[in-house]
């Protein structure tokens, strides 16, 4: 009974982990700092002095994550639910260190599904925005199928699409990849050498954006191991499409090595902390359940295994008259098939 008793409670407490736990316990932190490095070699940067495009060795971007926990708490009793707030800040710099962009944002979502939550002052460069699908990370157990993924520089989201499952750096991720046509986007508020947006609309420019991006991505925990960038920034005269538009931006954007390093080892950690919760354990336990429930079904049976009448079975005949000769006695065996 104690046996048959283990084997129920590990049989129900399997899919409570997969079905109630995990989707509980499963969810990001509100607390995560993160900063990432990337980096453009050979590429064109406008200078802002010359109003000419030049080529430079090397263009740094720095994206930092920072998790605001009051911001979320306020977010949470506001809206019910357990949210997550990254204030982010994107800042691109030249080879001598100088600065070319400069984007703030605040992205604002539920911390299990990732699904973004309107509240708690979401915005791009000071811009209050109301984002549609994700940004930065995909869901726990991500799907093999297309995304709506946002874009901060145009500030509207467009679909990112699954392109397949690939091995980088021992694990099994998928592929995804977004395309965004040449489309007009806001300039950054921050500009080379003090230069604001209303001057460079003053003299007759404005911003066009167009990228192709890419995402490995660790389907069991829905975070990005490695990414990458085609960049593309113009200014283009406006109301003068036949003249010549001046290339802002140019480059093969990617994670500096080191940064990869660190990425794939987190998400490495993470990742069998989900599968204990998803995996190991609820299989575990089933498997464990079924072997205590053999075995009570084992000694059960051998409990009830019936015995002969009258004690103990019949010993052999020369057996016995062994047994009284040792005694000193005598012992004669009658024929077969007659009595004493």
């Amino acid at each position: 009974m104690i046996l048959l008793a283990l084997a129920v409670f590990c049989a129900a407490l399997s899919p409570l982990l997969r079905w109630y736990a995990y989707p509980r316990l499963a969810k990001v932190p509100a607390g995560r700092y993160e900063a990432v490095v990337l980096e453009a070699k050979d590429a064109t940067l406008l200078d802002y002095a010359t109003l000419e495009p030049r080529k430079v060795s090397k263009v740094t971007l720095v994206q930092t994550l920072k998790g605001n926990v009051e911001q979320a708490r306020k977010v949470g009793r506001e809206t019910g639910r357990d949210v997550v707030v990254w204030d982010t800040l994107t800042h691109m710099s030249g080879p001598d260190g100088a600065l070319v962009s400069r984007i703030p944002e605040r992205y604002v979502f539920d911390a299990h599904t990732q699904q973004p939550v309107h509240a708690g002052g979401e915005h791009v460069d000071g811009t209050p925005v109301r984002r549609d699908g994700i940004a930065y990370k995909w869901p726990f157990g991500v799907q093999k199928r297309d995304y709506r993924y946002f874009d901060m520089q145009i500030r509207a989201s467009a679909p990112i699409h699954y392109r397949g499952t690939r091995t980088f750096r021992g694990l099994d991720v998928y592929y995804f990849e977004q395309t965004i046509p040449w489309t007009r986007a806001p300039l950054p508020k921050a500009l080379p050498l003090g230069v604001t947006p209303d001057a460079v609309r003053q003299l007759g420019l404005e911003r066009w954006y167009a990228t192709k991006r890419m995402f490995w991505v660790d389907p069991i925990t829905g975070a990005p191991v490695n990414g990458e960038e085609l960049h593309r920034e113009e200014m283009r005269w406006t109301g003068q499409p036949g003249k010549k538009p001046l290339t802002a931006f140019a480059g093969h954007v990617q994670m500096r090595p080191d940064y990869v390093d660190s990425t794939v080892a987190l998400v490495s950690s993470q990742r069998r902390l989900v599968l204990l919760l998803t995996t190991y354990l609820p299989w575990g336990f089933a498997g464990l359940g079924a072997a205590l429930l053999g075995l009570a079904l084992v000694l059960e049976a051998r409990s009830r295994r019936p015995r002969p009448a009258g004690g103990d079975p019949p010993r052999d005949r020369r057996a016995i008259a062994g047994d009284m000769s040792q005694d000193g006695g005598t012992f004669e065996l009658p024929p077969p098939g007659r009595g004493r």
